[in-house]
């Protein structure tokens, strides 16, 4: 269940605070080739099951902006804000991909507010937050991203 915060004032004061963890997706060999259709990326370690069975990993991983662009899902499932008019996506301080997402695993987000201050209109706030594999030993993606929350 999503952490639900109340306005400006209640994302200003949980700086530093964790939000909480997603819950567990299975990456599929399906959705990594519609990535890879979508941006054009058909690297074999991706795509190629047969090959990346003999490669590296032992078989096809998930691209590493595959793995970043389920930030907005999982997310949701961490993080709500009421009692704004709008948040949007500010950017991206620092992104890490230090292990590889397998096709068939489960992954999930943990989130915490790093930073958060008031600009005009309302809030920025960086997220810091962390993707993990289920059973691995290090994150698959670290990342600090930026929203910007408006009254």
């Amino acid at each position: 269940m999503a952490t639900t915060i109340e306005g400006i004032d209640g994302l200003l004061s949980r700086a530093g605070g964790h939000l909480g963890h997603s819950e567990w997706h299975e990456i599929t060999q399906d959705q990594v080739n519609r990535f890879a259709d979508a941006t054009g990326d058909h690297q074999w370690i991706h795509v190629d099951v047969e090959r990346a069975g003999k490669g590296p990993f032992g078989g096809p991983i998930a691209h590493g902006y595959l793995t970043l662009s389920l930030a907005p899902l999982l997310l949701s499932e961490i993080l709500s804000v009421e009692g704004v008019s709008m948040g949007v996506n500010y950017g991206l301080n620092r992104v890490r991909f230090p292990a590889p997402v397998p096709v068939g695993s489960r992954l999930r987000a943990g989130a915490e507010i790093a930073a958060a201050e008031r600009v005009p209109g309302g809030a920025q706030v960086t997220l810091a937050v962390t993707f993990e594999v289920e059973g691995a030993a290090k994150p698959s993606c670290v990342a600090e991203i930026i929203f910007r929350y408006y009254e």
